[in-house]
């Protein structure tokens, strides 16, 4: 039995249907079930764009099985996310998990159902993530970071287990720790500014929880050295430095199939995406960047 997915949409139905396209051009998408879970609008601008995602969703094809969960009050992104997320990953032990502005490879859930499979009984390993920048530079076609992520990953039971919501208690054990810098990604990232956001109510995030979580219980997410996943909704025009698009990384051609490695913060990697953001932030696209998501989210959730 392949690992199911599950997919959180809202009120984007151009987005939502490039997503499902995608993905139901996955190679094991005929195979797979798909569970959609459609959150009610906050207010009356988003009705009508939450009733076209429902009918949109109401015909979905292409998947083993479909799904759909019409929540009948708004529960924010975070929440839905998170209470959807436990539904199903208790139900079926590990779970594949999109939103509906992740358009995916058609390797995608190939890489994902292979890693799941092959790190299952290592516990180290909290997650399995689809997305990396695009950095430039020669990654190594596998390998982990410290921590967790959040455009199009996977996880099993065990390890979605240790999520912890309260972010005030990661902060305090990141800080008490001194692993602030580690954290911000050699300093390179302002993820503590986001921890620091969510605990003020300013944003309303699960995924920096999330990373927060697995961080400190000193668990690794593996990651692919060419993405399999685009993001198509930060900015609809594209968001770019230079000849550079600071989210939208290619395709791979070919699937080059997961194998066994250490199980340890890769060195090499780490240096390549710590470059990369210092890069992009001298040029001030990532603040801006930034600035646009916190903006769209103190509207959306």
């Amino acid at each position: 039995m392949l690992v199911p997915i599950v997919l959180f949409v809202y009120n984007r139905p151009d987005h939502t249907r490039q997503t499902l396209d995608a993905l139901a051009a996955n190679l094991l998408a005929n195979e797979s079930e798909l569970f959609i879970y459609s959150d009610a609008p906050k207010n009356q601008e988003a009705a009508e764009g939450v009733q076209a995602v429902r009918s949109l969703i109401k015909n979905v094809q292409g998947f083993k099985s479909v799904t759909v969960m019409e929540r009948d009050k708004n529960w924010g992104l975070a929440n839905s996310i998170i209470d959807g997320v436990t539904s199903i990953v208790n139900q079926y032990g590990k779970v594949i998990v999109l939103e509906d502005d992740m358009v995916t490879s058609p390797y995608f859930l190939t890489y994902m159902n292979d890693a799941l499979n092959l790190y299952e009984n290592d516990d180290r390993v909290a997650s399995i993530h689809g997305y990396i920048y695009p950095v430039g530079k020669k990654l190594p076609d596998y390998y982990f970071f410290r921590g967790a992520d959040c455009w199009g990953w996977a996880a099993w039971k065990r390890s979605w287990d240790i999520f912890n919501p309260d972010a005030q208690f990661l902060m305090n054990e990141i800080k008490s720790q001194k692993l602030e810098r580690l954290f911000n990604f050699n300093n390179s990232y302002d993820y503590i500014g986001m921890l620091r956001a969510q605990i003020e109510d300013k944003i309303s995030s699960w995924a920096i929880r999330w990373y927060a979580s697995a961080f400190l219980a000193d668990k690794y997410t593996l990651y692919p050295g060419i993405s399999f996943v685009k993001n198509i909704g930060i900015d609809g025009s594209g968001t770019h430095c230079g000849d550079i698009d600071v989210f939208n990384s290619d395709f791979p051609d070919v699937y080059k199939p997961v194998s066994l490695i250490d199980v340890r913060d890769c060195a090499q990697a780490r240096e390549i995406v710590t470059q990369y953001f210092n890069s992009i932030e001298r040029g001030n696209v990532l603040y801006n960047v930034l600035k646009r998501i916190k903006s769209k989210l103190r509207r959306v959730l």
